[in-house]
């Protein structure tokens, strides 16, 4: 009789180890893959698509890291060998276009969802002919007003600099409120302010790379264009809200959203954060204006943009990730959200984020050029710039710092 509860006793413990046993197989079959995003003000949004495709793949976990000054630490982990699985990085930039030469990434085609894409939506980005980038979205820099005020006041929106220049005049004679909401601690906020400043000042993306990258060392002058450009830089000055010196890019919004400014130089993916403050009037934005009407621009390239590192132990889990994302049901969530220019056929835009109309109905077009840094090897001291010279304006000493900046780059 012992003996018999002995072997039944052993059988149940048996039975149990073997459970356990399962368990733990069935834990070992899942493997995890980290995506590392750039893209803070979606973060709830991109955690709601990654929980669904985990729910579809449930033997795929996604470590979702969202960090601060995501930019630097990639930087700092691509130099170190730690490369994430899924990246998201600017394939317009000078670094992706150096480690997709160095074989950093792998090469993105249909099985990771490129068949998804409208056609053409790669070709920028092409490093050797190859693609290593899946570009979601595109962003486009360009000025927000508030078109309440705007109408009150009775100002139209400004179709050349000169009438930009007027209207801040008009403004600031008639309205408590500041021409712009500014945040000069964050240096990045005004370089797509300062670049289209060059590229309506020089005539498109060629005119202003000829006389910034393209020249010979201490080649850019102290002439009329610089001068003109400079002109767009001092615009700025002493014309933003009350400590826009101090002001962070969240606080720029906010005084944006509170109507301590009338207008936002920035890019489409501030309306998230503009919407977000539940603003009490309906706002709109406008291109970068050039001195004759028509002449105006924005800027901007791919936003939401993946790349697979060359030395994930998970390809095709990351492939399939890339894959998911960029089907357009779950393209359609991200959008309704962001509302930045998509290239992933069938997502249904018809009628949304009329706000920024203004500006994302020339995305793809020859008035949406891409980001001057394309050319460059780096951009942070170009930021730096903009804000020395919006808080001191003096065309020598910029013609003196950008020669300082863009010399080493050249041959």
């Amino acid at each position: 009789m012992k003996m018999k509860t002995f072997l039944k006793c052993a059988s149940v413990c048996a039975f149990a180890s073997f459970l356990v046993a399962c368990g733990n197989a069935s834990n070992s079959d899942k493997v995890e893959i980290e995506y590392f995003s750039q893209k803070p003000e979606m973060q709830a949004t991109l955690q709601e698509m990654i929980e669904d495709f985990e729910k579809e793949n449930p033997t795929i976990d996604v470590k979702f890291s969202n960090v601060p000054d995501a930019g630097t630490v990639l930087k700092t982990r691509m130099a170190n060998n730690e490369a994430p699985d899924v990246i998201n990085i600017y394939p317009q930039n000078a670094d992706f276009k150096a480690y997709a030469a160095d074989g950093r990434f792998l090469e993105i085609g249909d099985d990771a969802g490129l068949g998804h894409l409208k056609d053409g939506a790669v070709t920028p980005y092409l490093v050797n002919e190859k693609n290593y980038t899946l570009p979601l979205t595109a962003n486009a820099y360009g000025i927000y007003y508030n078109k309440d005020k705007f109408k009150e006041l009775g100002l139209e929106v400004p179709t050349t600099y000169a009438e930009l220049v007027a209207l801040v005049d008009k403004i600031k004679a008639d309205s408590s409120a500041a021409p712009f909401a500014l945040s000069l601690k964050d240096a990045w906020s005004l370089n797509g302010y300062h670049q289209l400043a060059w590229v309506t000042v020089a005539g498109g993306f060629d005119g202003a790379q000829d006389i910034l990258i393209r020249s010979a060392k201490g080649a850019i002058q102290d002439d009329a264009t610089t001068k003109a450009v400079l002109e767009r830089l001092e615009l700025l000055t002493d014309n933003g809200q009350k400590g826009a010196t101090g002001a962070l890019y969240a606080d720029a919004v906010a005084a944006f959203a509170a109507g301590d400014a009338l207008m936002l130089p920035q890019g489409t993916w501030a309306a998230t954060a503009v919407n977000q403050q539940e603003p009490e009037f309906e706002y709109g934005m406008f291109t970068f204006p050039g001195d004759k009407e028509g002449g105006d621009y924005t800027i901007g390239a791919a936003d939401l943009a993946l790349s697979i590192s060359a030395d994930t132990e998970h390809p095709e889990e990351s492939k399939k990730l890339l894959e998911y994302l960029s089907r357009p049901e779950v393209m359609q969530k991200y959008y309704d959200v962001d509302g930045s220019p998509t290239s992933v056929e069938g997502v249904d835009t018809e009628g949304k984020f009329e706000e920024t109309a203004g500006v994302t109905q020339y995305a793809f077009t020859d008035k949406h050029v891409v980001w001057l840094q394309s050319e460059w090897e780096s951009e942070e001291e170009f930021w730096n710039i903009t804000v020395e010279m919006v808080k001191n304006p003096n065309s020598a000493e910029l013609v003196k710092k950008l020669n300082a900046f863009f010399d080493p780059m050249k041959k």
